[in-house]
């Protein structure tokens, strides 16, 4: 589907709620973008649960700028609201369904939970982890950090470092968190 500024909110953001969407961000002028599209277009295709939604740069450069887009073709991933994943420049076709296969089934956030859960490593951040409160569960781990050895500090950082992605590198807590963890590591 063509995504514009204005329908942007919803066919994106709020659809990303329920299923992961695919931004093509691209332009008619664009040659790479032309060998990206049907790529794409048949990769979604072949998988389930995946929207792809295509905003024109030249007329949306509102979006373009917003999301930082400085090359075009853009591929960005949105789930919960967030940016994912992302790539930039014509993939083979292998490369883009590797990228799609990584947004399908659950999140990283559900799987860290579900390891969590499995193996009874911090347990004062399931409830929040579960319920979506990824700064409480930020600032305990920043918190536990303090007065852990050596390994359990490396665990510390690989659960935050996860928590990151499935926010996205530009989510607010993301940058937030990720300077503190970094101050506190080093």
């Amino acid at each position: 589907m063509d995504v514009t500024t204005d329908t942007f909110e919803t066919d994106v953001i709020e659809r990303s709620a329920a299923t992961p969407v695919v931004v093509d961000f691209w332009a008619d002028w664009c040659g790479p973008c032309k060998t990206l599209t049907p790529v794409l277009e048949q990769a979604v295709a072949e998988r389930e649960g995946i929207v792809l939604a295509k905003v024109d740069t030249d007329a949306n450069p509102e979006l373009a700028m917003r999301y930082g887009v400085r090359g075009i073709p853009n591929v960005k991933a949105f789930r919960d609201g967030q940016v994912v994943d992302e790539f930039v420049g014509a993939l083979s076709p292998q490369a883009v369904g590797a990228f799609l296969d990584g947004l399908s089934g659950p999140s990283a956030s559900e799987r860290l939970l579900e390891e969590l859960s499995a193996s009874g490593e911090f347990p004062e951040i399931l409830g929040p982890l579960a319920e979506g409160d990824h700064e409480r569960v930020l600032e305990w781990l920043l918190g536990a950090l303090e007065d852990a050895d050596g390994e359990r500090r490396e665990r510390i950082r690989e659960v935050m470092v996860a928590l990151f992605g499935q926010l996205g590198p530009e989510h607010p807590l993301t940058t937030h968190y990720r300077r503190r963890l970094a101050s506190a590591l080093y």
